[in-house]
Parts: C-alpha cells; structure tokens; sequence
C-alpha cells in the first residue's frame, strides 16, 4: 500500500511539474509571438502563436492572432480559417465571428459572410454597427428586401450614419420604392454630395415619374463631377438630361442645348441617338435637330490646315 500511495504522489508531482511548464511555455510563446506582431515581423509572430496554439491555455487566442496576420498580409482565405477554427469551438464567441465574416466579405465568399453576421447579431442584436454590415452584404446579394428590413431596426443609428442611410436609399430604390426619394434626399442634408449619388438620385426620381426633379439631379451630378471615371461622364449624365426633358417636356428647347453640350463633352453614340427619335412623344423639329446632331457626329469638319500646306506664290512649282 505504502508503494502505492508513493507512486500515486510521485505521479502528481510529475504531471503537476510538467502542467505548470506547459503553460509557462505557452505564455512565453504568445508572449514572443505578440512581441513580433507589434513589431510587424508577422512571419517571427506565425511561428511563436503556433508553438503556443500546441498548448491548449493559449490556443484560442494565438488562432485569432494566426488569423489577424494572416488578414493583414492579405491572405484572407487562411485568416477566415483560423477565425472559423475558433467559431468551431466555441460557437458564441463574438469576436472571432465578426472577424470571420469580415474576412469572407474580402475573399468574396458573402454567403458565408451573412451566415456569420446572423449569428452575431443572434448574440448581440443591440450592435448597430454589425447590422449596418449585415444589411451591406444583404445588399451585395442582391436582398433588397432583407437588407431594408435590417437597417430600420436600428433606425435611431441611421440618424447618425451617413453611410446607413445612403444604403436604405440605395435598397428603397432598387426595389422602386416610393420612400427611396425621401431617403436620398435626407442623406444630401446631412452629406456632401457626390456626383454618383445625385446621378443615383436622379434615377430613382425619374423611375417615380418625379421629372422635374430628376433633371435637377442630373445637372447636379454634371456639376459635381471633376473628372470622368470608368463608370460616370459628364457627357453621358447630360444626355440622360436632354432625353429626359425630349421626353417629359417635348416643348422645352432647352433640351436641345443639354443635347449639344453632351455631344461637345463626348457623346458620339449614334445609335441611342437613333432609337431616341423614334420616341412619340419627341417633337418633329426636335427630331430635326437630333438628325442634324447624328449627321454632324458621322461627318465631323475636316481640321484647318495648318500654315505651309499649300503651295503658292514664290514656293510653287515652276513649269
């Protein structure tokens, strides 16, 4: 018996002595690993978490640091691999879902990162700004409906987020909404505005039939835009302009001019141009002037000479 209980003891001592230095190694690991991160040595860091990961009293936070490198160094795939392994373990744990929603948002995968967003919000419905997320990616996927939904539960918070906002107005409208007109228009009081969002803004006042309005907007965006992009020009918001006012206001002249100063600022499209006249409700001696707009696009004037081209007087040949 007495043999025993001294192997019974001596046993304790050593897997006693042997716990307590796995976690002082496992603290010394992490600690080596955050010193590296701070220092931006991502690769060190990598190699000191995952030493300390082995040892279970520093698993879960060396994983989110695994995955935190990994995000920053752009590998987002990895880094929502380690944020999952801990969402794996503890389903409830916030952080590590938000990070693992974040970084399937950058990896392109918005499925999975809505599937992480509805959990999060399941544990912390409260948190505004992880449904103003939410609703972002209900929106990417085209869940107008949803992402609306999302936004007004927290509507003391669209008060105060100017990007909350613009995303309702951007939902209401691509759901043809009447309320969208209402929403872009509180966003411009609180918000400066940029030529895309008054081009938007013009869209959806033109979709409710709100005319007047909309070519308000499109000269507005002309305005605020400095420079063409890829996706908006000066000569293609002034056209949408003149169309609109050839169409809901076929006595305006005025259209004409907007008209001119598209095809000044670049619009040579002549097919739209061609299917515009065959609108009704355009005017004939509009659709005069489109003609002569399309004849001048397809036969632009020959450049002037320059001085020297010709040959006269003393320079001519003799015969």
């Amino acid at each position: 018996m007495k043999k025993a209980a001294a192997i019974v003891i001596l046993c304790s001592v050593l897997f006693g002595s042997c716990a307590s230095r796995d976690a002082a190694r496992a603290d010394e690991y992490f600690s080596m690993g955050m010193a590296y991160y701070d220092l931006g040595k991502y690769e060190d860091a990598e190699r000191w978490f995952n030493r300390a990961k082995a040892i279970d009293k520093t698993m879960t936070a060396s994983e989110y640091n695994l995955g935190r490198i990994a995000f920053e160094t752009g590998r987002y795939e990895d880094a929502a691999g380690h944020f999952e392994k801990i969402v794996s373990r503890d389903p409830e744990n916030v952080m590590a879902l938000k990070s693992a929603a974040y970084s399937r948002i950058k990896n392109g995968d918005l499925l999975a990162a809505e599937t992480h967003y509805s959990k999060v919000l399941a544990l912390v419905p409260e948190s505004a700004d992880d449904g103003f997320n939410y609703a972002l990616v209900l929106y990417a996927l085209k869940k107008y409906p949803e992402s609306e939904s999302t936004l007004q539960k927290y509507s003391t918070a669209l008060e105060e987020n100017s990007d909350a906002l613009l995303l309702l107005a951007r939902a209401e409208g691509a759901q043809n909404k009447v309320e969208a007109a209402d929403s872009y228009n509180k966003w411009l009081t609180v918000s400066t505005p940029t030529a895309q969002v008054l081009y938007e803004y013009a869209q959806v006042l033109e979709k409710l039939e709100l005319y007047a309005r909309a070519i308000e907007q499109y000269k507005a965006s002309v305005a605020a835009l400095r420079e063409d992009t890829n996706t908006l020009k000066k000569s293609s918001i002034r056209y949408e302009a003149a169309r609109l006012m050839l169409t809901a206001d076929p006595e305006n002249d005025e259209a004409i001019v907007e008209l001119d100063a598209a095809i000044e600022a670049g619009f040579t499209d002549t097919k739209i141009l061609e299917d515009l006249m065959q609108d009704p409700r355009i005017t004939q001696a509009h659709k005069d002037s489109i003609q002569k707009s399309i004849d001048a696009i397809n036969n632009p004037p020959a450049p002037p000479a320059s001085e020297g081209d010709g040959q006269t007087g003393a320079d001519a040949p003799k015969e």
